[in-house]
């Protein structure tokens, strides 16, 4: 059973990831995350960073969070055992995305990637979690498994960007921020990272028997990686390849897994 506190606790937590969200994009004073921390975040300051258009996910993600939070704070809901599970997971997600976003607005590039890093092994719970058990109808299905799967999805890929400033703030990266095309090292190093979330992105598509949700989220980002690289300051049409064809992959490894689901099924 899911007491009210509990509902009116998640809602809450929503609410402050959205207020931090604003922040992010620059309200209240604050500053936009591709220009805070130095611009590290911005899609010319690595080569693992996407294009701009990119972020405009997050507004498709924080719609159906928002719409989670209201959804699961609903009398209909006090009794949902699959959300009861689920509760201190989303609510973590929550507090670790308004917390990332602080850490970048502080410039602590370090932390955020921390942050990050914690809030991709609260996603990957949770979708773990949501595999392993049906939804309670369509409207659950779409507001917590379509939600919570290309919130997963998006946060993979950010990451490897996130990783990589920090790896560039730290003369690690390899990156040149003079404008010029990426050298070899760098664009090798970009090749394999980006092969890495490829098969990344295979492997969830395996475990969560095709879920187009996760899918389109990890295709975007690497899309938008793929413009950026082809037509960005940090040139590299062998990175900007890579990932097209991993986003080719995912989208291949996720209607063989949804087949293979469907003829499970069927037998």
């Amino acid at each position: 059973m899911r007491s009210v506190g509990r509902r009116a606790t998640l809602a809450v937590g929503a609410a402050v990831m959205l207020v931090a969200s604003a922040i992010g994009s620059g309200a209240f004073g604050g500053t936009p995350i591709a220009e805070a921390a130095g611009g590290a975040l911005a899609s010319d300051a690595t080569p693992l960073a996407p294009a701009g258009p990119a972020f405009g996910i997050w507004s498709v993600v924080y719609t159906g969070l928002v719409a989670l939070a209201a959804w699961q704070a609903l009398p209909a809901q006090r009794a949902n055992a699959r959300l009861a599970s689920l509760d201190l997971l989303v609510l973590g997600s929550f507090l670790l995305n308004g917390a990332w976003i602080l850490s970048i607005q502080a410039g602590w590039l370090g932390v955020s990637v921390v942050l990050i890093g914690a809030l991709l092994a609260v996603l990957a719970a949770v979708f773990r979690s949501c595999v392993g058990s049906r939804p309670n109808g369509r409207v659950e299905a779409v507001l917590l498994d379509g939600t919570m799967g290309l919130y997963l999805g998006w946060v993979a890929v950010a990451t490897v960007a996130n990783v990589t400033a920090w790896l560039a703030s730290a003369g690690l990266g390899g990156a040149d921020a003079s404008g010029q095309p990426l050298g070899v090292a760098a664009t090798v190093t970009a090749v394999v990272v980006v092969a890495v979330a490829g098969a990344v992105g295979v492997a969830l598509a395996a475990y969560g028997r095709g879920r187009w949700s996760v899918a389109l989220a990890m295709v975007w980002g690497l899309a938008w990686l793929a413009v950026a690289r082809f037509s960005g300051e940090l040139g590299s049409t062998p990175t900007a390849v890579a990932a097209l064809v991993a986003a080719g992959a995912i989208v291949v490894a996720t209607l063989v897994a949804r087949v293979r689901d469907r003829t499970a099924r069927a037998r």
